[in-house]
């Protein structure tokens, strides 16, 4: 019986397949040339769904395959020309439909036209770039940018605003190809409207230089573009909402926009006390000294401090909490312009200037259990500190912008950007240090601290281009200049009492100042030669030197006359040059294209510590020198599929504050001191990029896999004092550290529910080696996690989205330590409903858990917001809200991380409850009332005759 029902099935699989026809053609010009890449649909005769999708080779040829029987249209668009639909009806017998050349019009007038209302696609692949459809992802009225991006696949947005896709960081966001308001990304994700949307396109941005010359120089940065609606790229638009709320809340934020062929113009400011920034935070940590402490591995090289800031007293303040919840509390204003001009057809102009000042107010309380290995693991302690930490800054930034093509042969471009700051930050802490082996107190600290600092930096390149008459010839050269110099004084009252056999206090009252002076330049020239055969070959050289000047003077202030400290105060100078030839070859075909290469870079690395103890002075001169090979390789399986493959190699000098050698003694019971005999690590990459995209479907895939060894890697040593647990951090260059990181993402619709599912595990793997007590150790991190979205749209009256995030840390190590775990996740689930054509309600939910099983940790945080709007006025465009923030009054947030041989949990303040009544005002439906209504999201294709 069950041989028959197996014939059965196999005869009734081969009929099936029998039933399937296929349908071919060619698509050309009215001259008979072929048209490549044009779209072709096969839709249902009946009510004009997508059945399938293709597009045309570079002859023009085209076949969709697997049809069913039945009656259908065919539908073929192509840029600049009108496009062509007829009736395909499939004949009784099996066979290929050819429907011959079809001879495309230009579109020179209307034609009696076929109305199509389409469902566009939600994701599209267009070579390097995924392109997501902005109608395709219904937001909240009156969402941002930002909340748009949180409903894309492959993509995160992190509470601080950082945006993620593909597990990279998105260095730069521009509009309509753009800078806006500089690099900035979150000065366009926070401030435009996700309504002026019409695609966002994800991509990794190449080199000026590899733009122009086609060579890949391994140079570049994810750039998310956004390209406006056609009304908004002509018209104003732009948003001004105002908020109070209890507990003397506020909120105020306005964006003008005046975009015009060739120009755009936009204004933005911004103020409030509820932790919304709408721009980064980095300039406030580069000049309050948070960047300083989060820098250690400088340049790209590693410290071993897996998931987050190390932490800890003397860590330089309390953490970001990058990836988690805002944490402190902030007061912020801001406000800026943004001008773009086409000053003719040759020239354009793209300029801002920003100014925001940042007051900021955090507690943390901190615990972190530190292993070591026998016979010092009487070294084994536990850390418990409080601090508390007020800081303000003031920031100003500049950028401009010049393209001018000085005639068909020749470009030229200048850019320059400038920043001016000035901060201040006073800090208390308390500390106190038990050894675990008998719950004993080891030490314990009280510090009070002030620093203020003034910024400034400057930096240009002027690139020019020349293109001789030979076809791929090319020239480029450019010259960069940065100049920059920091001041900086500041006081320390430091008191410690060491306990145990040889108990005693420490008390350090002292002053300090510093001058930090950087001057760097460079040069890079690149010549391409056509060999024939779509074949290339390049020749570069690329020069720069860095030279850095540091004066740190510090006094002991013991009673009214201030003694000058010899041992902690220095004068550093060093030079980093580097020359570097380079060679590379690259080949086009149809399907792929490959370039390899290599240079040949020579380091010079020079300083002079001068000190007023000849014992401490030294003069240092190292060379390096490395061959730097690498590889590229693109293959484009369909128009829809494609692969990237990249191998790289590079060198990862030291940074200025892991080179100086001076000691910073902040807490004397956690000191740092640089290292002037630092080498540069020598890096190998490999990397691997698939996308792809199924159009009839909508279902997308994409994967990213990056690979790392490092050579010399620069990691942080540390001694621990036997009898005062004392702590000196020094860094050193061990022989290697290892890196692999897998990020995944794939999307599907279940149309019949309306719903759309979105899968993106992720996975690392981390091996380096520390130092402790002078002794190497193996250290090994390897992470679990990813996300899960689902989303339920009901036209434009549900939103509904679900998601959650996972991450499973493990530390291992070779000594005999308690392996160290932590696991995070988190839940979050969204509604926004809209009805009665005037209200709209909104409720999000999260839920937080993190545990440790290493120290017994767990902690869980609930959010809960509400919001009720009424919209008034002609076109909606008043919104009235009410709402509740943080309605179950959480007021704190949570970062776990491990380290070298450590694990540590911060807990740190942060708004509790507030409710909060705000008013907006959509100016892009009062100055473009026909273009003001909601954006809306794609319908079922309807082909009205």
């Amino acid at each position: 019986m069950k041989k028959v029902l197996l014939v059965v099935l196999v005869l009734a699989a081969v009929a099936a397949q029998a039933q399937k026809f296929s349908i071919k053609g060619q698509v050309t010009d009215t001259l008979s040339s072929a048209l490549p890449s044009t779209t072709v649909m096969l839709l249902n005769a009946k009510d004009s769904t997508l059945v399938n999708f293709g597009v045309s080779d570079l002859k023009g040829f085209f076949e969709i395959r697997n049809v069913n029987k039945g009656e259908y249209l065919l539908k073929i668009t192509f840029v600049g020309y009108a496009s062509h639909m007829q009736r395909i009806v499939t004949p009784a017998e099996p066979t290929v439909i050819d429907v011959g050349k079809i001879k495309m019009a230009p579109q020179t007038q209307e034609l009696d036209a076929v109305i199509i209302k389409g469902e566009k696609n939600p994701v599209t692949v267009k070579k390097d770039t995924i392109e997501f459809n902005a109608g395709s992802f219904k937001t909240k009225t009156n969402a941002n940018v930002e909340d748009l991006l949180k409903a894309m696949p492959g993509i995160e947005v992190e509470t601080d605003g950082t945006v993620r896709a593909q597990g990279e960081q998105v260095q730069r966001v521009t509009v309509d190809g753009r800078e806006f308001f500089g690099r900035d990304p979150k000065l366009a994700t926070r401030n435009l409207p996700a309504d002026a949307v019409e695609k966002v396109q994800v991509f990794d941005r190449k080199s000026d230089n590899a733009q122009f010359t086609g060579i890949d120089d391994g140079q570049r940065e994810k750039t998310i573009n956004l390209e406006l609606k056609e009304d908004k790229r002509n018209g104003a638009f732009g948003n001004l909402m105002a908020g109070a709320g209890t507990d003397d809340r506020f909120q105020a934020t306005g964006s003008v926009n005046k975009f015009s062929k060739g120009q755009q113009l936009s204004f933005l400011g911004m103020g409030n006390n509820i932790n919304e920034q709408g721009f980064s935070i980095g300039d406030f940590m580069n000049f309050s000294g948070g960047a300083q402490s989060m820098m250690g591995g400088g340049g790209g090289s590693r410290t071993i401090t897996i998931g987050g800031n190390s932490g800890g007293s003397g860590g330089g303040g309390p953490a970001i909490n990058f990836g988690g919840r805002q944490s402190g509390i902030m007061t912020n204003y801001a406000g800026g312009i943004n001008f773009n001009k086409d000053l003719g057809k040759d020239t354009k102009l793209t300029s801002s200037y920003f100014y925001n000042h940042l007051d900021r107010n955090i507690n943390t309380d901190l615990n972190r259990v530190n292993f070591f290995n026998a016979p010092l693991d009487t070294l084994n302690n536990a850390l418990a500190q409080n601090s508390r930490q007020l800081s303000s800054s003031d920031n100003h930034r500049g950028t401009l912008v010049i393209d001018h093509n000085l005639d068909s042969a020749n470009t030229l471009r200048f850019s320059a950007n400038a920043s001016y700051a000035e901060s201040d930050q006073n800090s208390i802490s308390s500390s106190q240090t038990r050894r675990l082996s008998d719950n004993s107190i080891a030490n314990e600290s009280g510090q009070q601290s002030y620093t203020e600092q003034v910024s400034m930096a400057i930096n240009a390149t002027a690139l020019w281009r020349h293109k001789f008459e030979k076809k791929g010839r090319n020239l480029s050269t450019s010259f960069t200049l940065g100049l920059s110099s920091t001041d900086s004084e500041g006081s320390l009252d430091n008191r410690n009492s060491i306990y145990g056999d040889t108990p005693g206090e420490v008390l350090q009252i002292q002053t300090n100042t510093q001058t930090t002076d950087n001057k760097s330049l460079g040069a890079l020239v690149s010549f391409t030669e056509p060999l024939g055969g779509r074949k290339y070959l390049e020749a570069n050289y690329n020069f720069q030197t860095n030279k850095n000047d540091v004066v740190r003077e510090v006094y002991d202030v013991d009673g009214t006359i201030p003694e000058f400290n010899i041992p902690l105060s220095n004068q550093y100078t060093s030079n980093y040059i580097y020359n570097r030839p380079g060679l590379n070859f690259r080949m086009n075909r149809e399907k792929y294209s490959i370039t390899v290469g290599a240079s040949y870079q020579m380091t010079t690395l020079k300083g002079d510590v001068i000190s007023q103890d000849p014992a401490r002075s030294a003069l240092i001169n190292n060379t390096f020198e490395n061959a730097l090979p690498s590889a590229h390789f693109n293959y484009d399986f369909s128009s829809f599929k494609h692969l990237r493959l990249d191998y790289e190699t590079s060198m990862q000098e030291p940074t200025i504050r892991q080179l100086q050698p001076f000691e910073d003694n902040s807490d004397i019971l956690n000191i740092y001191v640089g290292n002037p005999e630092l080498k540069p690590a020598y890096v190998h990459r490999l990397s691997a990029n698939y996308t792809a995209f199924n159009p009839a479907k909508f279902m997308n895939f994409f994967s990213f896999i990056n690979a790392s060894y490092m050579e010399n890697a620069i990691v942080n040593s540390q001694t621990t004092d036997p009898i005062t647990f004392a702590r000196t951090t020094r860094p050193v260059n061990v022989s290697s550290s290892k890196n692999l990181t897998a990020n995944f993402n794939g999307g599907f619709p279940i149309k019949k529910l309306n719903s759309r599912f979105n899968l993106g595990p992720t996975a690392s793997f981390f091996e380096s080696i520390t130092v402790l007590n002078e002794r190497e150790n193996n250290v090994r991190n390897s992470t679990l996690g990813g996300s899960i979205r689902y989303n339920y749209t009901y036209k434009e009256y549900v939103i509904f989205d679900l998601s959650a995030n996972f991450s499973k840390q493990l530390t291992e190590y070779d000594f005999s330590t308690p392996d160290q775990e932590y696991f995070n996740q988190t839940y979050r689930s969204e509604l926004n409903l809209n009805f009665l054509k005037k209200y709209a309600f909104n409720t999000s939910f999260d839920y937080l858990i993190y545990t440790s099983s290493t120290t017994d940790f767990r902690q869980t945080i609930p959010f809960w917001n509400l919001s009720l709007s009424r919209f008034v006025l002609k076109n909606n465009a008043g919104e009235l809200k009410i709402g509740v923030n943080n309605l179950m009054d959480q007021s704190n947030s949570v970062t776990q991380s491990t380290g070298e041989n450590f694990i540590q949990q911060q807990v740190m303040n942060n708004l509790g409850r507030y409710y909060m009544i705000s008013f907006t005002y959509a100016l892009n439906k009062h100055l473009n009332p026909m273009g003001g209504g909601r954006r809306g999201g794609g319908m079922r294709m309807i082909i009205n005759q």
